[in-house]
């Protein structure tokens, strides 16, 4: 039985305790305010408006899986794959190219940086350097590829005045290539800076014991450098492959409106006031991104690592 003195000894660490629970809640409070009034309200309510009804005058508040069937209208066919399939099928296969580039590029820029500049000063200027791009709106870095890529831009009066073509190269702009080169061009920075913070946390005497142990340069980055910055591969992989599954902007304009996106077929029923079926749509996409994330994140157990 617990004595007079150790009741009142206790009685104040029980209250700092709970001034300390409710001190965190309230910390804790504008965050989770935010996180809810502008990511699950808006979610739970397109999950809603995905069920409801419409025709071309109104939407109707009733209860209908008619969005969802249209999505898959067709696809039952072993023969004539369907236009969801498709639709999505050109959207993964964008992801899966630009994700492969910008992880190249953005592992290559990212060692470049972490270990062959010596200074942290000018670690700093050449990192600030990459961030220039972001100081302009993403239409605008879109729009500037066009007096570059376009029939009379200047890679073809380059390409024609070299004798290097006869004519014109077409498929610079308006094409897959040009969607691909504007994603690359926008989203590289999302995978060199988590890879940039893995890489600068690596502990350099490994890197030197491995070279003492006789590694070549690629044994390096592949055994010691690669594992070690997994984590922030993770991370720019998530950011790359969420932003381009749902970009339909720069698919629009680069591939003049020409090719095929789950983003940009969501934009258009949107456009047409079809707000279900671009809320059906939207789910659909949320959850193939959310299977994808939770792929990425089976790889490395980011919280542990962070």
């Amino acid at each position: 039985m617990a004595t007079l003195p150790d009741t009142i000894a206790a009685s104040p660490v029980a209250r700092e305790r709970r001034k300390e629970r409710r001190s965190a809640w309230w910390q804790a409070a504008p965050l989770t305010l935010a996180f809810l009034l502008f990511f699950i309200v808006p979610l739970v309510m397109t999950l809603v408006v995905s069920f409801w009804n419409f025709n071309e005058y109104e939407i109707i508040p009733a209860f209908t899986l008619k969005n969802y069937q249209a999505i898959f209208d067709g696809c039952g066919s072993l023969t004539n794959v369907c236009v969801t399939l498709k639709t999505y099928w050109s959207t993964l296969r964008f992801c899966v190219i630009v994700w492969a580039v910008t992880l190249v590029l953005g592992f290559s820029i990212a060692w470049f940086l972490a270990f062959h500049i010596r200074t942290v000063r000018m670690q700093t200027i050449l990192f600030l350097v990459c961030t220039i791009p972001f100081w302009t709106s993403n239409v605008i870095r879109m729009i500037s590829w066009m007096p570059l890529l376009g029939r009379n831009g200047l890679v073809n009066d380059t390409l024609v005045g070299a004798h290097l073509v006869d004519r014109p190269v077409e498929w610079l702009l308006y094409s897959d290539f040009a969607v691909v080169l504007a994603f690359v061009h926008l989203f590289t920075f999302f995978m060199i800076v988590p890879i940039f913070n893995a890489m600068m946390r690596i502990d350099r005497s490994l890197i030197e014991a491995a070279r003492d142990a006789g590694a070549s340069g690629w044994q390096i980055v592949w055994r010691v450098v690669l594992p070690l910055s997994r984590t922030g591969v993770i991370i720019g992989s998530i950011f790359v492959v969420t932003i381009v599954m749902g970009d339909f902007l720069t698919v629009g304009v680069m591939g003049g409106q020409q090719i095929a996106s789950v983003g940009k077929i969501i934009q258009v029923q949107t456009s047409y006031l079809q707000f279900p079926a671009a809320a059906a749509n939207a789910m659909v996409l949320l959850a193939i991104v959310l299977m994808m994330i939770w792929a990425l994140t089976r790889l490395v157990d980011i919280r542990k690592e962070l």
